[in-house]
């Protein structure tokens, strides 16, 4: 049986491919979403991709993630510099959490460099645009796998 692999985005990813390209790319979440769902069938995996621009939002589906994933990868967006809800939320998450960022983090404003979901990531993949959820589920395969 085939395991499943929730993917949250946060706020503002919904506008991927027309909000500020030159930092986030081209490729649309609609994009990111079918070559999450290509790929996992590849690794053996299912993946349930969801989308929220409101925190108590994400929070729900992680907690709704603690009853049937395997695992969580996450693209916290703005909450990763904010949320310390999140990051409890995924705390109480048993399964491996894998941090993603399409932007390099760390090259960006100060105030970016801070992640509170570090804290509870096993994995942070940061700076290799759509391709970040790619090596994501690939890494994830690997945690999840026996």
């Amino acid at each position: 049986m085939s395991k499943l692999i929730v993917i949250l985005n946060g706020p503002n990813l919904n506008l991927l491919g027309q909000r500020e390209p030159e930092t986030y790319g081209y490729a649309t979440l609609a994009d990111i979403e079918a070559d999450c769902a290509a790929l996992s069938g590849e690794l053996g995996l299912v993946t349930r991709f969801e989308q929220s621009n409101h925190e108590g939002a994400l929070v729900d589906m992680i907690q709704a993630a603690r009853g049937d994933a395997a695992g969580v990868i996450i693209n916290p967006a703005a909450y990763t510099h904010t949320s310390v809800a999140i990051l409890d939320a995924l705390s109480a998450f048993d399964g491996p959490v894998i941090e993603v960022h399409l932007s390099n983090i760390h090259k960006r404003e100060a105030f970016r460099h801070h992640s509170y979901v570090s804290a509870r990531a096993d994995a942070v993949i940061a700076g290799c645009g759509a391709g970040g959820y790619a090596l994501a589920l690939r890494h994830m395969a690997g945690l999840v796998s026996g």
